[in-house]
């Protein structure tokens, strides 16, 4: 199974797999205008042995399946702060 990637140009580390390049039928409009002008980034094969940095291949391939596209987002970024508060207070409570 191929696939092709773009990337947003409003977020940053989002990307947008489709079946067919340059083929955007299967995407809802709204998230077309959240993503921004498409930036084309490479066709993939999408096979067994493939890893994807930050997406699982079964995901996406059946993602591509059955809705026509698989968006990826970043992790979300983790609050230094609460890290630090959770991590003082678990210390704090064991000694």
């Amino acid at each position: 199974m191929f696939c092709a990637i773009y990337k947003s140009p409003k977020k940053e580390n989002t990307y947008l797999y489709i079946n067919t390049k340059d083929d955007f039928s299967d995407v809802p409009e709204s998230l077309m205008a959240t993503f921004g002008t498409p930036q084309f980034v490479m066709v993939l094969k999408l096979d067994n042995g493939r890893k994807l940095a930050l997406a699982d291949v079964e995901k996406v391939k059946e993602a591509l399946a059955t809705v026509g596209y698989y968006l990826q987002v970043p992790p979300p970024v983790t609050n230094l702060l609460e890290k630090y508060k959770a991590d003082k207070v678990g210390k704090d409570a064991k000694g």
